[in-house]
């Protein structure tokens, strides 16, 4: 999948779209999500073209993948979550319902999240 410019988080990367930002440096940016799932739910987007997973760390430069990762660890610090916990998701491609094609871990926090996934293989 190619790389949208005019996605909704490449417009809040750009400030033409407003976030309510907890975090930003120069490898990520991290906000509330505006349809929460969660007593917290925060986003964090790297700071690049990327779309999935699998494209950051294909083409990502090992600074960006680096500092990526320790964004979304010291917003989960900073949000409070280490104990008693959070979930850290990435979602990839139509299978996953990924909704926004820019790379995107949403951190989840704040009350028991119960199992990772609600059904069951049949």
């Amino acid at each position: 999948m190619a790389y949208d410019t005019n996605n909704v988080f490449a417009k809040i990367l750009r400030g033409e779209i407003p976030a309510k930002k907890v975090y930003e440096d120069e490898f990520a940016l991290a906000f509330h999500d505006i349809n929460p799932q969660a007593p917290i739910h925060v986003l964090v987007i790297p700071k690049g073209d990327y779309v999935s997973m699998a494209d950051f760390t294909a083409h990502a430069p090992a600074d960006l993948i680096a500092g990526f990762f320790r964004a979304v660890g010291t917003v989960a610090k900073d949000l409070g979550l280490v104990e008693p916990g959070y979930r850290i998701l990435a979602n990839a491609g139509t299978n996953a319902h990924q909704e926004v094609p820019h790379l995107h871990i949403h951190i989840f926090g704040g009350r028991p999240l119960g199992p990772m996934l609600v059904h069951s293989i049949d």
